[in-house]
């Protein structure tokens, strides 16, 4: 594929080329009517055009036969994925319909109506049915996806600390994560930036005299318990940043001076997520090109075999480390969670 496009680059290259010795000689001529098309050259480029819409759907429908992901977005795990999914699939259908039929109009009425000797252009001032129609339509159909976006932004955000959601923060800086979670009170202690003492390994600002801080719990590995809803509280310390987790299709900006939130439910397990046959696909055809890159991997000390896990990294450039600012995900039972936490150290512990 890479190849193919590589000489379709390369031809429109030769053809930019040869038609700039076209104008060059066109404009070395002198004479006064060399500029003016014939019939000859408008019927050339109504071919060309009829030719560059036969490219433009060839190539449509080779990238979404090679590059593209069908069945589209089939790997959401959280409970508001598929409705959001479904509103994309919507949108991409109805943007795919209206760029094939807009197009070939396009390219065929340049075709159909190009220039030839004796032939007049209709003047055709004003169509009111037809203004009302390409109006109408275009209105009806935007009006109804923002409204069906509305009501998918409303499912998704209205998950608030009442429902037993469990609490946690996500802290951003330059260039890594940290996650707090509410301990066994599920209340996030207060934090300032003002508060970060580095003596102390407070390096989110917490505050060391709130009673809700104490129980709270700083960690670098975020652990989700599957089925259950997660309302995250989000903080930067230094630039904007965006808290990204592609497969729970959840996004929110982190922002300095600022607290923002986004909810979500986990409904696939780490290893469940594994054993999605489009994820076990996606693992071999990486591992097969780390195979390939063997002495750089190895070099940079990185493990070779690549293994599936959730993310959640900054989809903001802030910086020259953007690239590499992400924190892995699992998502596993409540059982498994319960006992994970029981491991983690508490804040007030961590101060002494």
């Amino acid at each position: 594929m890479t190849a193919l496009l590589t000489i379709i680059i390369v031809l429109f290259v030769a053809v930019a080329i040869w038609q700039l010795i076209k104008i060059f000689d066109l404009a070395q001529a002198g004479s006064e009517n060399s500029l003016v098309a014939t019939d000859k050259d408008n019927k050339i480029n109504g071919y060309l055009m009829m030719g560059f819409l036969a490219f433009i759907y060839i190539i449509t429908i080779l990238s979404f036969w090679y590059l593209g992901d069908l069945p589209l977005m089939s790997n959401a795990a959280s409970e508001h994925g598929p409705g959001l999914d479904n509103l994309m699939i919507i949108s991409m259908i109805i943007i795919f319909i209206v760029q094939t039929v807009t197009q070939f109009i396009l390219h065929y009425f340049a075709f159909k109506y190009r220039g030839e000797k004796g032939k007049k252009a209709l003047f055709y001032a004003d169509n009111n049915t037809l203004e009302f129609i390409w109006t109408i339509i275009p209105t009806i159909v935007l009006a109804g996806l923002i409204i069906y976006g509305l009501f998918t932004w409303n499912d998704i955000m209205n998950i608030d600390e009442d429902e037993d959601a469990l609490v946690v923060e996500l802290y951003a800086q330059q260039f890594n994560w940290k996650a707090r979670y509410g301990g066994e009170d599920n209340v996030l202690g207060k934090a300032n930036v003002r508060l970060i003492d580095l003596d102390k390994a407070n390096i989110l600002g917490v505050d060391e005299d709130d009673p809700n801080a104490q129980d709270d719990v700083i960690v670098t590995e975020l652990h989700l318990p599957v089925g259950r809803p997660v309302l995250f509280k989000m903080r930067s310390q230094d630039v904007l940043h965006s808290a990204y987790m592609p497969h729970f299709r959840a996004q929110m900006n982190c922002v300095p001076g600022m607290v923002t939130q986004f909810a979500f439910t986990p409904t696939i397990t780490t290893e469940e997520m594994r054993q999605n046959p489009d994820i076990i696909d996606k693992v071999k055809n990486i591992n097969d090109l780390r195979v390939e890159r063997r002495a750089e991997i190895e070099e940079a000390g990185q493990e070779l075999n690549y293994e599936f896990d959730y993310l959640l990294i900054c989809n903001k450039i802030c910086g020259k480390s953007h690239y590499n600012m992400q924190m892995k995900i699992i998502v596993e039972t409540q059982e498994e969670y319960d006992a994970w936490m029981k491991e983690q150290t508490t804040f007030a512990n961590s101060l002494n």
